[in-house]
């Protein structure tokens, strides 16, 4: 009989506050934080410093989580998150559940923004295109191509109409919306473009770089009733009919600079939501602050600078000389019109130094009554700042931090009965709850490397890089004692099996045996636990990893020198050494039977052994990186193994065999702890998150795996079987082209696939139809017997089921992989569908794809005729129906 396993399933995550890949945003309302954590949207509430909802796509085991990349929020309650994998998905903040998915970028989306109603979103990726999507409609309307590296930024001008994107190409591109093209090219930068922004009345667009200057641009509307835009642009115009013409179709004239203080480059700049600031975040620990002048004041800044200069030019050159120098800058005030520079408009308030490395930052878009503004901040120690600027300095009001370890996990370590979960950081430990993932305790500590948590779960004890063991007194979340242990880093601690004791391995050769007991304070009435050193054995080289079997009748020992010795615990004489593996070994366990011992090393193997003789069972390639943890599950030989290769990996020790992979970490994952009973793995990553994979009831196969895992190379390949990759691609034009929104998928193929079988189906069905009419005729009088699979269905609601199931985003993309034929006969089911007056829509948007696919087949195939004729005196007269039917609704709500 085939043997079954227990599947092991991704359950919660947690310790992760917000991502250092992506932004943070605020929501509509100015009262939560959208902070991304990895593969969830945190929902952090503002003025309680608590996470009140996450927001995650439901992934299974099967398959890798994708990051959070980036965010955006929209006038209401809905917000937009990017993904690693060119994603889109649309949440509702409010409900916590996810309206529609987008798929259209081939790379990690880069960069999101809402137009200001709400009703279109453009996104940016690392495949260089920019995006249109329609959000009401939940489809994508077309794409723009023209830049030649990743898109930084984007920002909507004149009222959604026009849109402006950033690229590291060094390039800014002005895009007119209604008529799909590339309006006007901006060079200028010597560097990558990495922010762009503007401010709410659309006058001043801002653009950050690694450029010392941040650059700034006059944003002009079209003109309207012929009016001049010399006033606006400045002398450089000119009044001539030439330059009027050629200063029309220009978006963005230059406007000035000014200098930064950082010499790091820009990563984000943003208006405030009222345009009285403007904040410019550096790849630095700093952010400054521009106070934004008004009209009069800039004015008035400006009369002032150049009363000045001419004073000063009074001062040396005389009263007499001061026309002709007035004359020779024209530049500075051209036939007595005041010019403002942008100097005069922006001016330098403040800045911000945060204690760490910034990320990201975001401005509340409710203005607070007693200062200027609120401004939070994303660190990259796994933090979140807020603060209150005043007009003289900003205030940190809030800080969340306690929710997660300030770097990577290095160790996590589970409590006996499974109940307290302790991790170990450079500079804290932390207590967890396991099943919740709250946290209950957080102590200051030494760059910890090993923990162990006593019985009873009083008391945990750490191994520090420093060469010290910490005592924590769990209940109180104090740091008691911290004993001098080793002149090197403790690399490793092992408990002693039914035995008041543990081991430590440390860099300076040492093993040292310790024994715990619980004593009284001197002077107090309290309790802690001390410990002492039992023995000492002294090893030839730097001990890696220390492990006690089961029955403690040996200590294993790994070292430096790529070897594990096995010695007899009670006299500490040599029994075997085991070697084999080319590298060090990084961790090893024993079976609770103590038949086998596996290692783990970092030459990327696995090793079983037998404890008994000390033989090679097994070399497993287990992991394409470093093997960091194995640890058996008790009482059965199925183990589990992390790598640097961000997998979790489950194993049956005795059949070797691969059982399952579990992807979920974004970085190197570090350590693992396995409960007692084997019902759920905790692991910890440099990622800052610990993961709970739980046990379920659901069994499976091995053979069943290593077909899914097939499958899944073969998917991952997907685009590579649409086109030959070998193909050069055609180079795009310089003044940017359009394409579909939509990209081929798994999804979309499938769904081609199901309207070619519906349309057999349907066909198959009409033809017996037919046959039934005509017996029916010649007196052969039988009962007809419909088809099974279409559902009592007839076969034109058939065809419009399966077109129905289709997501809005995969129409298009659906349509385009349909044959000649399977579109002729789809185009001959439409003038059926138009009855319903819930559908004309879908027909609509149905008819003008396969036109636009096949409309030189169509005119020049005889067949079609009839049916265009049709659609075309049908569907405008739906459509002209639909529309006064909804606004005869519409107004009837209106007056009720």
């Amino acid at each position: 009989m085939v043997k079954s396993y227990l599947r092991y399933e991704p359950a919660a995550f947690f310790g992760v506050v917000v991502s250092i890949e992506s932004n943070i945003t605020y929501d509509s309302s100015g009262k939560h934080l959208l902070a991304p954590a990895l593969e969830k949207l945190g929902i952090w509430h503002v003025r309680q410093g608590v996470c009140t909802k996450t927001l995650s796509p439901s992934l299974s085991s099967r398959a890798p989580s994708l990051a959070v990349t980036c965010v955006a929020s929209a006038p209401s309650s809905l917000v937009a998150c990017g993904y690693a994998d060119g994603s889109i998905r649309i949440w509702d903040c409010d409900k916590g559940s996810c309206e529609t998915t987008l798929n259209g970028h081939k790379g990690a989306v880069t960069a999101l923004r809402y137009n200001k109603v709400g009703s279109l979103l453009a996104s940016g990726s690392k495949d260089n295109d920019v995006i249109l999507w329609d959000v009401v409609g939940e489809t994508g309307l077309f794409r723009l191509r023209g830049h030649r590296d990743q898109i930084t930024d984007l920002v909507f001008l004149d009222s959604g109409k026009k849109l402006v994107s950033s690229s590291k190409d060094k390039f800014l591109r002005v895009w007119d919306l209604e008529t799909q093209h590339c309006m006007q090219i901006i060079s200028g930068h010597h560097s990558e473009i990495w922010s762009i922004d503007v401010d709410p009345d659309e006058r001043y667009l801002v653009t950050g770089s690694a450029d010392l200057e941040l650059r700034f641009y006059n944003v002009k509307h079209e003109l309207m009733n012929g009016e001049s835009m010399a006033n606006e642009t400045g002398p450089e115009t000119g009044n001539d009919g030439e330059s009027a013409t050629q200063n029309k179709w220009e978006v963005l004239k230059p406007f000035g600079e000014i200098q930064r203080q950082s010499k790091d480059r820009v990563a984000t700049v943003r208006f405030s939501k009222s345009g009285n600031l403007l904040a410019c975040q550096v790849a630095g620990k700093t952010v400054e602050i521009f106070r934004v002048l008004d009209e009069v004041e800039s004015k008035r800044k400006a009369k002032r600078r150049l009363n000045r200069k001419k004073e000063k030019k009074s001062a040396k050159m005389g009263v007499e000389a001061t026309d002709n120098v007035e004359a020779n800058h024209g530049t500075e005030e051209a036939g007595n019109v005041l010019v403002v520079t942008v100097p005069d408009v922006f001016k330098l308030l403040q800045t911000i130094r945060a204690s760490k490395k910034i990320c990201s930052i975001s401005f509340c878009p409710v203005t607070p009554k007693s200062s200027l503004a609120s401004l939070a901040l994303s660190l990259n120690n796994n933090l979140l700042e807020f603060y209150s600027i005043e007009s003289g300095s900003s205030t940190k009001t809030l800080a969340i931090e306690l929710q997660g370890h300030r770097s990577d996990v290095r160790s996590v370590t589970l409590s006996s009965d499974n109940t307290l979960l302790m991790s170990t950081s450079h500079n804290a430990v932390k207590i967890w709850n396991p099943s919740t993932g709250s946290c209950l305790r957080t102590i200051d500590s030494g760059y910890g490397l090993c923990g162990l948590i006593v019985p009873h779960n009083k008391y945990a004890m750490v191994g520090t890089r420093d060469g010290k063991i910490e005592i924590i007194d769990i209940g109180s979340g104090t740091l008691s004692e911290v004993v001098e242990a080793h002149g090197g880093s403790i690399r490793s601690i092992a408990t002693i099996p039914n035995g008041n004791g543990f081991v430590t391995g440390s860099a300076d050769h040492d093993v040292k045996f310790w024994g715990y007991q619980i004593k009284q304070r001197p002077g107090q009435d309290s309790k802690c636990l001390t410990i002492s050193n039992v023995r000492t054995m002294k090893m030839n080289d730097d001990v890696l990893v220390v492990a006690v079997s089961p029955d403690a009748k040996y200590v294993a020992v790994a070292l430096l020198d790529c070897t594990v010795k096995i010695l007899f615990m009670d006299s500490l004489k040599f029994f075997l050494s085991l070697y084999g593996h080319k590298l060090p070994v990084l961790c090893m366990d024993i079976s609770s039977d103590g038949d086998l011992i596996v290692t783990g090393s970092a030459d990327k193997n696995l090793r079983i052994w037998g404890l008994d003789f000390g033989d090679c069972h097994k070399s497993i390639f287990a992991h394409a990186d470093s093997v960091m943890a194995v640890q058996f599950v008790r009482n059965t030989h199925y183990m589990f193994s992390v790598g640097k290769d961000r997998l979790v990996k489950y194993w049956d020790a005795d059949k070797f065999e691969l059982l399952l992979t579990l992807e979920g970490h974004h970085a190197d994952v570090w350590c693992l702890a396995v409960s007692n009973r084997g019902d759920f793995v905790v692991t910890g990553s440099h990622d800052r998150s610990i993961r709970r994979w739980d046990r379920t009831e659901e069994p499976f196969f091995i053979e069943e795996e290593k077909e899914k895992r097939l499958e899944e190379i073969f998917e991952a390949d997907i685009d590579n079987t649409f086109e030959d990759k070998h193909i050069p691609k055609e180079e795009l034009p310089e003044e940017g082209a359009v394409a579909l929104a939509g990209k081929r998928t798994l999804e979309t193929l499938t769904a081609t696939d199901s309207i070619i079988d519906a349309l057999d189906v349907a066909e198959v069905e009409l033809k017996r139809i037919a046959e039934h009419e005509d017996e029916k005729a010649r007196g052969k009088v039988a009962e007809f017997q419909p088809n099974m699979i279409m559902l009592g269905l007839s076969p034109s609601d058939y065809v419009l089921r399966a077109l129905s199931n289709i997501s809005t985003n995969d129409l298009e993309q659906t349509l385009l992989a349909l044959p000649f034929s399977d579109a002729l006969k789809l185009l001959s089911y439409t003038k059926d569908w138009t009855s319903n007056p819930d559908k004309v829509e879908l027909v609509c948007r149905i008819v003008t794809v396969l036109l636009q696919i096949h409309h030189s087949q169509l005119i020049s195939t005889p067949s079609a005729r009839p049916v265009l004729a049709a659609l075309k005196e049908i569907i405008y007269a739906r459509v002209l129906r639909n529309a006064k039917i909804l606004l005869v609704s519409t107004l009837q709500q209106w007056i009720i």
